[in-house]
């Protein structure tokens, strides 16, 4: 109990100081993740809600080659359990070096995993891609317009894309759309900016505009020592079209 609090309160500070504003993004991303590094993964068990549910409904299956673009640590790779040993191929994509290092742990031993530091703008897989998903990355993304250009290009036809991520409502959604209060629209952004994570209403509307053939559920989960008030996320997957 005591390691575990030790370990959370190391995440915690490193929150606290939040995200370099100056350097390019490599040089941001290293410097927030190395002090929280070796304790990210149990953290965000608490904070990070939807990935098991995105990689199941995403499916993916013997043989076929995927990426996972911001992946961090690999974690998200155990959610797959046997299913991972008989993909082809698994791109685990990163730019944070510090969070790449736990990757190269973690999967040093599965011959079919490729860890690579790479931007998500210019990421080229060895071949067409199957599928790909992005797990809490595309929101501390500085160019979500071109990583997502980038990720149509890299899928096969009829290939899968999923995306799990916070997010707010717009003050006047679609119909059928979440439609979240002031407190929620103003509150979280500015919570969530000071550690480079920028929430808003237009990445699940452009993901519904790139790849319309779509399931999007907008859920709320709590966070770690702040049961209230929730904070919404969102759970998107997709097919891209076949040719005509």
């Amino acid at each position: 109990m005591i390691r575990d609090l030790g370990s959370d309160l190391r995440v915690l500070a490193a929150m606290a100081r939040g995200g370099n504003r100056g350097g390019d993004a490599k040089d941001r991303l290293d410097a927030f993740y190395r002090p929280q590094a070796v304790d990210y993964d149990r953290f965000r068990e608490r904070l990070l809600n939807g990935r098991a549910e995105l990689i199941a409904r995403l499916s993916p299956g013997p043989g076929e080659y995927w990426a996972e673009i911001g992946a961090g640590t690999a974690r998200n790779l155990e959610y797959l359990g046997s299913r991972r040993a008989s993909l082809a191929r698994i791109d685990v994509v990163d730019l944070c070096k510090p969070l790449l290092a736990q990757a190269y742990r973690r999967c040093r031993d599965w011959q079919n995993v490729h860890v690579i530091r790479a931007d998500a703008r210019r990421y080229s897989p060895a071949a067409p891609l199957d599928g790909m998903w992005f797990s809490y990355s595309l929101s501390m993304m500085d160019h979500h317009e071109a990583v997502l250009e980038n990720a149509s290009r890299m899928l096969k036809p009829g290939g899968r894309i999923g995306v799990v991520d916070f997010f707010v409502s717009s003050r006047n959604p679609a119909p059928g759309r979440a439609r979240h209060g002031p407190l929620t629209r103003h509150l979280w952004p500015r919570w969530f900016r000071h550690d480079g994570v920028r929430l808003s209403p237009e990445l699940p509307d452009r993901l519904l505009e790139l790849f319309p053939n779509a399931r999007l559920d907008e859920q709320f989960a709590s966070l770690p020592y702040l049961p209230a008030p929730k904070v919404p996320y969102f759970i998107f997957t997709a097919t891209t079209r076949n040719p005509v």
